[in-house]
């Protein structure tokens, strides 16, 4: 039987927890990095040996990429913290540029490629399995760029979504400036909203080229040109990889939200956890429920009445939830109260499966042989 693993990254360090394919009995290690901010996680499946990496940030030392190749027994930092921006990178009031976060690390096509999306808004790419990283130059360098505003939480890459099938194509997302895509390995990137709303802006500027504040995508698994994005306001899906986007929205308790997940099988499926809105930053009336379209947001159903908190007064964030690659996958989810929440069927069944972490921000999940 196959095993499965969670790291759960938090504002006080990471927690990593391993059970087989029931995800029923869970034994857990942690805190590892006690007391820095774990905004980022990834489980790197690609090579002989499974690679753990997580993005922290530490008060005294700064952000670092630690890296480990024994599931969590030991790390491994790189000198000077792996992402560090080059010395002639100035932010638009020609002040140089500092690491604040490192959001987002994402696997790419290629066998030893990783991507880092980071704050102040970047990109950083990695052609050596994640030792060392180059600033993407072509969207630092963007003309948008000085235009590009922080959001509620910073300014950051908090999404990359490389084209399963060609590596010089990729998806990004920041908070708050939009989608922006690359045919060309990061070259050149163009923005990707058509039909996005930004409703902070005033009268015809509600949709414009760029500027939203997008909170989350997700690739469809089976339609790689399928999208699903959780706006600031409002919940999207795109059939031609980002060309467009339409409003899916209705029949959602609410269309504010944060996190957004694909179901890794199926063609269509989509999850979201949906938050009351931008002045009340909790579950709609308190009731910690996770909705799930089968038909590319046709129709949403509810799921966790009856099992998930009714007074449930945290976040769950962007990246806070996700699914496991199980044949019967398993879905999950972290919130800013500390709690962690598993439904090893991804419909029916719930339990809690941690509480009493500090303020959850990252989930990731995998099966491990």
């Amino acid at each position: 039987m196959s095993r499965t693993m969670l790291m759960v990254g938090t504002r006080k360090g990471l927690w990593l927890g391993m059970s087989d394919q029931d995800r029923a009995a869970w034994e857990w290690s942690g805190p590892h990095f006690p007391m820095e901010e774990v905004y980022s996680v990834l489980i790197d499946r690609r090579g002989e040996e499974t690679r753990l990496f997580a993005g922290c940030s530490s008060s005294w030392f700064g952000p670092q990429i630690r890296r480990s190749d024994d599931l969590g027994a030991s790390w491994q930092e790189t000198p000077n913290g792996a992402v560090r921006f080059p010395d002639d990178a100035a932010l638009p009031d020609g002040s140089a540029a500092t690491l604040a976060r490192i959001w987002q690390l994402t696997p790419g096509v290629e066998d030893d490629v990783v991507w880092a999306g980071t704050e102040p808004a970047a990109i950083f790419r990695s052609e050596d399995r994640g030792e060392t990283f180059e600033l993407v130059r072509g969207l630092w360098d963007h003309p948008h760029r000085p235009e590009w505003q922080a959001g509620f939480g910073g300014q950051a890459f908090h999404t990359i979504l490389p084209h399963p099938t060609d590596g010089s194509s990729v998806l990004a997302a920041l908070s708050t400036g939009g989608v922006y895509r690359t045919s060309d390995g990061g070259s050149s990137w163009a923005p990707a909203n058509e039909g996005v709303k930004a409703e902070f802006f005033p009268g015809e500027r509600n949709f414009p080229e760029f500027g939203q504040c997008v909170h989350k995508v997700a690739r469809d698994a089976v339609e790689p040109e399928r999208l699903f994005l959780q706006n600031h306001g409002g919940v999207y899906r795109s059939d031609d990889g980002g060309d467009s986007w339409r409003d899916i929205a209705p029949g959602l308790p609410s269309e504010f939200g944060f996190a957004i997940v694909t179901h890794p099988h199926e063609a269509n499926t989509a999850y979201t956890f949906p938050i009351e809105d931008a002045g009340g930053r909790w579950p709609v009336e308190g009731r910690a429920r996770v909705c799930r379209t089968t038909d590319g947001g046709a129709h949403w159903d509810t799921l966790g009445e009856g099992l998930l908190p009714d007074d449930f007064y945290a976040a769950v964030m962007r990246d806070a939830m996700c699914t496991d690659d199980h044949q019967t996958p398993g879905l999950y989810f972290g919130a800013r109260n500390g709690a962690l929440w598993c439904s090893p069927d991804a419909d029916g069944s719930w339990s809690e499966v941690r509480s009493g972490l500090p303020d959850v921000m990252v989930v990731r999940a995998a099966a491990l042989p």
